[in-house]
């Protein structure tokens, strides 16, 4: 940690000072030019390098040159100059009800491109908000939202139970099917597949992203082989690739499926949908709710959105 003497040496007067001495190539221009003594300015020079214990300009020379110290010194302080200005600005904004951060979780279903046109329209807006993603898989993605990593979680199962301060609206539903690659031994299959023979096979399963127990597991029955992905991404390419099978969301797969390069297999259960829902923290009051999340809740009430955010999955 910094001393709090190099702090201080660090403020933005002192490196305007700097930036006016290296600037003007003297300390008697530069103290002209900021109405200063010479001699005080020489002494605020030399106060600053003692308190970083660097040399910051070569006085051998006819003109004030900076070292390379002293150049790193007004490169990184125009930065930190930049940014008090930008903070100062987001202050003010936020004083006006926009959050300083929104985290959205969103599970692996989501369609990424359309969570991030949303985004690009968000920051089209020029608010202050900084937004944080988080890429969540099934309990994960509540879980986010129960213990305040998030502000609004996208793709909540509809059987999840929240407590009585979190809101949840439906998102939509999904159909998930059963596929395999076109090389894979189920795919000459010709009748409806029994759970014992897709036991047979490997299947892969997302890993639930909860940090509080083992999560939740869907259609892998005892003793199966499984092939564990981090994301829905990663089960589309493995079974792509023909390293297992497993239900995959229509809308995902829909253009391997029409390009043949997977096979949808009919199996013995009934057809798959999942009903999924977004939710959100509700403040006591609406007056109380900050003008970003009242913006994408807003967004997210149009059918348009909410179905793009289950079915727009585009082929990479």
């Amino acid at each position: 940690m910094a001393h709090p003497s190099q702090r201080a040496a660090l403020s933005p007067e002192n490196l305007g000072l700097l930036e006016a001495v290296a600037r003007l190539g003297s300390m008697a221009a530069a103290a002209r030019e900021l109405g200063m003594v010479p001699s005080a300015l020489t002494y605020r020079v030399r106060q600053i390098e003692d308190a970083l214990d660097v040399l910051l300009f070569d006085r051998s020379a006819r003109r004030a040159q900076l070292t390379p110290a002293g150049a790193e010194l007004l490169r990184a302080g125009q930065y930190l100059l930049d940014e008090l200005d930008a903070v100062a600005q987001r202050v003010k904004r936020v004083a006006t009800g926009w959050e300083p951060q929104l985290t959205i979780a969103a599970d692996a279903i989501i369609a990424r491109s359309t969570l991030f046109e949303l985004c690009e329209a968000f920051y089209a807006e020029g608010a202050p908000t900084r937004l944080k993603l988080r890429a969540e898989t099934l309990s994960g993605t509540q879980e986010a939202l129960h213990t305040g990593l998030a502000d609004l979680a996208l793709g909540i199962t509809s059987d999840a139970t929240h407590p009585s301060e979190i809101q949840s609206t439906l998102l939509g539903s999904v159909e998930f099917v059963f596929a395999v690659a076109p090389h894979h031994p189920l795919a000459a299959v010709d009748h409806k597949l029994t759970e014992d023979e897709r036991r047979q096979h490997r299947v892969v399963a997302v890993a639930d992203s909860t940090l509080r127990g083992s999560g939740r597991t869907h259609n892998i029955s005892p003793g199966q082989e499984v092939l564990t992905v981090p994301t829905m991404q990663h089960k589309l390419e493995a079974q792509l690739r023909g390293l297992g099978a497993g239900f995959l969301p229509l809308p995902l797969a829909q253009p391997y499926i029409t390009a043949g390069r997977l096979v949808v297999k009919d199996v013995e259960r009934p057809d798959r949908n999942i009903r999924l829902h977004y939710a959100w923290r509700q403040p006591r009051s609406s007056r109380d709710m900050g003008r970003a999340l009242r913006w994408w809740l807003d967004r997210l009430q149009h059918p348009g959105t909410r179905d793009a955010l289950l079915n727009n999955h585009h082929q990479s």
